[in-house]
């Protein structure tokens, strides 16, 4: 069976609460062999970092989510940096802009977000990057931080604009793949992907949400990644066995503690 990595799920969440190891075993099954479980309040990073040192090939991120900036403190870089020296920290976030529920705290959210571009930068740890309705000012930021300086990065569970998605991997970063990808009504986004460089493609769950088909609607989870992979796989006309391959190397690319 092709391994695969799920690159972004949140074993954290209540919804996993009762059952987190068998969550663990199904993926593994599933042959996803390795998952990166977020944090998105850093005052939870001790529960999320114990879930990652309980189970092998589970890593962990941490960062303040766009949607809690304005009810957390914010975040330093000097704290970003120390969590980021525990040996399966493994990224910086999730971070972001999300318009589309928070504008109203759209200036935090910007602030939030270049503290974390400088924490990735220092660590050179991978930005995880959450974009909802601010496609214009996500371009702007990435760019104009990378010109400040390089620093990795993927767009997580990505699902906006071709013109963002062209700026991402022009700035040499990487698209994620979710269960969106696989829903019928995504056509557009499959076509936004299939132009994208197979090696700057990753795959993932944002479990526990936006499950693929044939569980959409249901509670996501990491063992659905494979579901995600192979729909993916037809999108880019590769057999399954050879898109797991790629999505691999691009993985332990970025992610290169989690290697």
């Amino acid at each position: 069976m092709p391994q695969i990595t799920d690159s972004h799920c949140h074993l954290d969440f209540p919804d996993f609460a009762d059952e987190r190891a068998d969550v663990v075993a199904r993926a593994r099954e599933a042959g996803v062999h390795r998952m990166v479980t977020i944090c998105t309040r850093l005052k939870n990073a001790p529960s999320v970092r114990a879930i990652a040192e309980e189970h092998l090939g589970v890593f962990w991120a941490a960062g303040t989510h766009p949607m809690s900036v304005a009810d957390e403190p914010m975040a330093t870089v000097d704290e970003l940096v120390a969590l980021s020296e525990h040996p399966k920290m493994v990224g910086i976030g999730e971070t972001g802009l999300d318009y589309h529920y928070t504008a109203e705290s759209a200036d935090l959210q910007q602030q939030s977000l270049r503290l974390h571009i400088e924490a990735a930068r220092r660590t050179n740890l991978p930005l995880i990057i959450h974009s909802r309705d601010a496609d214009e000012d996500m371009a702007r930021i990435l760019s104009e931080e990378y010109a400040n300086g390089p620093y990795p990065c993927v767009m997580h569970c990505f699902s906006s604009s071709a013109e963002l998605a062209r700026v991402a991997l022009d700035l040499g970063f990487y698209l994620s793949m979710s269960g969106i990808t696989a829903f019928k009504k995504s056509q557009d986004l499959r076509d936004i992907f299939r132009e994208a460089p197979l090696d700057r493609i990753l795959v993932e769950t944002d479990s526990p949400y936006l499950a693929p088909p044939p569980y959409r609607g249901k509670r996501n989870e990491p063992a659905y990644t494979a579901h995600t992979a192979r729909a993916a796989a037809e999108t880019f006309g590769l057999d399954f066995e050879t898109f797991a391959a790629r999505t691999e190397e691009n993985f332990e690319r970025l992610f290169w503690k989690a290697a």
